[in-house]
Order: C-alpha cells, then structure tokens, then sequence
C-alpha cells in the first residue's frame, strides 16, 4: 500500500440515493438515480460517487448500514424540474 494523500472532490450537482443494508445489495440501489436522470432531462457528468455513512465500523448490525450514491449531473433540455432538498 502507499501513503495516504488528500483529494479534494469536486463540487457537483447530484441526483442522490440512500442505500440502506449491505454493500452486496447496493447494485439494485443503482437504477433509481439512472431512472430520475432520464425522466428529468439530465445526463451523467463524472464518475458515480458512493458515500459509506454507516457502516461495519459503527455497527455490525447490517440492517443499520447505509451508503449514500450520487450521481453528477448536469441538464440536457426541457424536463420536469428535479425535486430540491
């Protein structure tokens, strides 16, 4: 392993999704965002980003974890305006 080095994130506009369970389950997690972008006149700008906000280091309890995934996103055209938190 090498040495552990920062890395800033870029700033993006996101359509997001939590997953709660386990990381084998999180595949099915994935489509909901997919199904917002199309619906929503957005297309996929950069890589998925997942977020491990729970998880076997707080609890292994596995029904309790959760992953947040984040899909950046930008706007193609005319849609239905995305919901805002």
């Amino acid at each position: 392993m090498g040495r552990v080095t920062s890395l800033v994130i870029p700033a993006a506009e996101l359509a997001v999704i939590t997953h709660p369970g386990p990381p084998a389950d999180v595949d099915r997690a994935y489509g909901t965002p997919a199904t917002y972008v199309a619906r929503h006149a957005l297309a996929v700008d950069g890589p998925i980003r997942e977020y491990y906000l729970v998880g076997r280091r707080e609890t292994a309890d596995t029904s309790r974890w959760r992953t947040e995934i984040g899909r950046p996103v930008f706007r193609t055209g005319a849609g239905t305006r995305p919901e805002t938190a």
